[in-house]
């Protein structure tokens, strides 16, 4: 069964997460995801690239069970491949966000150029509450959106409505939702109509900014979870309180 669908047209790569209704993204799905994201960037016809996801969530993150030591840092790994795969696309990659993008998803959609979202969408990292972070939004994020908000999400798990994360940065552009594809069809048909060498490069010339963060320091960020926080007592508690819907019982110190 396909996790992911890829379509292209007349420049434009569309690529839907098809695991509805949330579009968690477990270990089994993230290299078939790595892998389309790959293919579509390595293609000179694209102009513009749209993600987006099927059902009722963008991407409400990663499996849950997939962040225990037994297969955390292989999980980890695979899904920091998807991220990479955005970030170090050459043509402007477009985040269609219609409904909650959390944790995982909430990455995803930091590593794409532009973000529309549906009215009804909701931002945020959640992971805290389960004893851990999500490292690559730890890097990321606080170059985007202002300190203090920033913090807030990663130390507390605040989640924000589309709204409010327009008004701090993380995303471009809001619609109603039943204007919400006719809002992804403006913001790709501004792409379509300029040169495709010329956005590549101009997105090479931005990168030089560092906004985003790099392949280098997604993997760094990867290093400093897995060898300093996935072995941690209140980790292993956190996660497997959620998978096994009780309160978590923290008292473990950080090695």
């Amino acid at each position: 069964m396909s996790v992911v669908e890829v379509t292209v047209a007349a420049g434009v790569a569309r690529v839907v997460l098809d695991r509805p209704p949330l579009n968690v993204i477990d270990l089994q799905a993230t290299e078939p995801i790595a892998i389309a994201l790959e293919r579509v960037a390595a293609r000179d016809d694209v102009t513009v690239v749209v993600l987006a996801g099927r059902g009722r969530a963008f991407c409400a993150g990663v499996d849950i069970r997939d962040h225990l030591p037994d297969r955390g840092a292989e999980m980890l790994h695979g899904f920091h491949r998807v991220c990479r795969a955005l970030l170090d696309a050459a043509a402007p990659v477009i985040a269609a966000v219609h409904g909650p993008a959390l944790g995982g998803g909430c990455e995803l959609a930091l590593c794409c150029d532009l973000v529309v979202a549906s009215d009804a969408a909701t931002f945020g990292l959640p992971e805290i509450r389960l004893g851990v972070f999500p490292p690559l939004a730890a890097v990321a994020l606080p170059r985007m959106v202002p300190t203090a908000i920033a913090t807030e999400m990663l130390l507390t798990g605040r989640i924000l409505g589309a709204a409010e994360a327009a008004g701090v940065g993380l995303v471009n552009h809001v619609a109603p939702a039943a204007a919400f594809d006719a809002a992804v069809d403006e913001a790709v048909g501004a792409f379509a109509a300029l040169s495709p060498s010329s956005l590549r490069l101009t997105k090479q010339a931005l990168r030089m900014a560092r906004v985003r963060p790099t392949s280098a320091e997604v993997l760094e960020a990867e290093r400093f979870y897995v060898q300093r926080l996935m072995h941690t007592p209140d980790a292993i508690e956190g996660l497997t309180a959620f998978t096994a819907k009780r309160a978590p019982v923290w008292g473990g110190a950080p090695r």
